[in-house]
C-alpha cells in the first residue's frame, strides 16, 4: 500500500483520516440508502471526528448517540436526525436529552414508563430495544445476546400491553458482520416480536454491519431491507460506525528506540494502551504499512508503547530492512475506535488529529498539551 500524502507534514504521533477514502465509504452508504429506501446513521461512539461531519451529511441521514454528550455533539456539529439510546437514562439528564434528540430508545419497560409521559410531550418518536438471544458472533464482550446480557428487552420479559406510545423497535446484536448475519438475525427478531410490527411505524437494524469491507454483500443487505419493508411497511434505520469510516484512517508513529530481549523490541512514540486501547482490549494486532508477519520478512521486532505498562505491546511484524529510531510506523485502520477511546493513563500525550483533504492537502486539525492532561484530573 502506498500512502498519498506526506507523512512528514506532522509531528508523530497523530491520528489522520483520509477523506478521499471516507467519501468512498460514504458513497456505498448513500447508495445503499437510495436503492433499499432505508435511513442511515452515525454510530458516533466509532467515530466522532467532529470536524469531518460536514462531509458525512452530505451523504447520511444523521447520528446515533449513546448518551448526553454524543447526542449534544451530534445535534450540534450534524444538526439532522439524532437517535439516542441509552441503558439507563439519568433523570437529572434527560430534559437536555430531549433538547437535542428526535428520536429516543429505552432500554426497558421500566424507563419507557418513568420517562414516557415527557418524552411524548416533547413530541419525540420512542422506541425500545429488544434482545433476540440469538449470537451470531464469538467475541462475548461485544455480544448482546450473551448470557446475561443487560441491553435489550428478551421475549420473556416484552410487556405488549405497554406498547402504547411506542413507534419503533431497536436491536443491535452484530460486530464487524456480514449481510448473512443481518438475515439470521431478522429471522429470530421476526420470529420473537414480529407480532407487534403492525403498531410500529419504524424498526431499527442497529450497529456492526461491515458494510464498506471489500467482501460485504451490499445487495443481500439491500434486498433483505427491500423485502423486509414490502412486508412490513415500516421504516427502516440502520446505525453503523465501523463502516463510516473503515480503512480511512491512520495512527502514524515514530520508532523512539530499539532494545533487545531474545527478540528486537521497538518502542514508539504510541502506545497500545492509550492510543489504540482495542489492540489490548479485544485483543487483535493492527496491520502495518510495509510490515509483514512475524518471520515473513527478513527483520522481526516487537512494537511496545512508551509507558510503564509490561503489558503496553502492540503486536509483532517482519520488515525487509532494519529499523532505526525516527523511522514511520504507519498502523491502518485507525480512524474508529481510537480517538473515542484514547486516553492521557501514565502522562500520555494525546495524538494529533489531522485530515487529508477531497483535494490531497495535509491540515491539522487539533493538537493537545499539558493542559490537556491536567484538566482531566485535579
Amino acid at each position: 500500500m502506498n500512502l498519498e500524502f506526506d507523512l512528514n507534514k506532522v509531528a508523530t504521533p497523530y491520528y489522520i483520516v483520509d477523506e478521499r477514502l471516507l467519501k468512498k465509504n460514504l458513497e456505498i452508504l448513500a447508495r445503499i440508502e437510495k436503492e433499499a429506501n432505508c435511513h442511515i446513521l452515525l454510530a458516533q461512539k466509532a467515530f466522532s471526528m467532529f470536524a469531518l461531519y460536514p462531509l458525512i451529511a452530505k451523504y447520511l441521514s444523521g447520528t446515533a448517540a449513546s448518551g448526553l454528550y454524543e447526542a449534544r455533539l451530534g445535534y450540534e456539529e450534524m444538526g439532522k436526525e439524532n437517535h439516542v439510546f441509552s441503558p439507563a437514562y439519568k433523570e437529572e439528564e434527560f430534559a437536555e436529552i430531549l433538547a437535542v434528540s428526535d428520536h429516543l430508545i429505552f432500554n426497558s419497560f421500566e424507563q419507557w414508563q418513568k420517562f414516557k409521559e415527557p418524552a411524548l410531550r416533547a413530541g419525540k418518536s420512542c422506541g425500545l430495544r429488544i434482545n433476540p438471544e440469538h449470537s451470531t458472533q464469538e467475541h462475548a464482550i461485544y455480544d448482546p445476546c450473551a448470557l446475561g446480557s443487560r441491553l435489550g428487552v428478551t421475549k420473556g420479559n416484552f410487556r405488549p400491553e405497554l406498547l402504547s406510545g411506542l413507534e419503533g423497535l431497536h436491536f443491535h446484536t452484530l460486530c464487524e458482520q456480514n449481510a448473512d448475519a443481518l438475515v439470521e438475525t431478522l429471522a429470530a427478531v421476526e420470529e420473537q416480536f414480529g407480532e407487534y410490527f403492525a403498531q410500529l411505524k419504524w424498526i431499527n437494524f442497529g450497529g456492526g454491519h461491515h458494510i464498506t469491507r471489500s467482501d460485504y454483500d451490499v445487495e443481500l443487505l439491500i434486498e433483505t431491507i427491500k423485502a423486509f419493508k414490502q412486508k412490513y411497511n415500516l421504516k427502516v434505520y440502520l446505525e453503523p460506525g465501523e463502516a463510516v469510516a473503515l480503512n480511512a484512517g491512520y495512527l502514524v508513529s515514530s520508532v523512539v528506540d530499539i532494545v533487545n530481549n531474545d527478540l528486537d523490541i521497538a518502542i514508539l512514540d504510541t502506545s497500545a494502551a492509550c492510543h489504540m486501547p482495542d489492540v489490548i482490549e479485544m485483543p487483535y494486532r493492527p496491520n502495518v504499512i510495509g510490515a509483514g508477519q512475524l518471520d515473513e520478512k527478513a527483520y522481526n521486532y516487537r512494537f511496545g508503547g512508551p509507558t510503564c505498562l509490561a503489558g503496553d505491546i502492540i503486536g509483532e511484524y517482519s520488515f525487509d530492512q532494519p529499523l532505526q529510531s525516527g523511522d514511520k510506523v504507519v498502523f491502518c485502520d485507525m480512524a474508529i475506535y481510537s480517538m473515542v477511546k484514547n486516553n492521557t493513563f501514565n502522562g500520555m500525550p494525546l495524538p494529533t488529529i489531522a485530515k487529508v483533504t477531497l483535494e490531497g492537502k495535509v491540515e491539522v486539525v487539533r493538537t493537545f498539551a499539558y493542559e490537556d492532561f491536567k484538566n482531566r484530573l485535579s
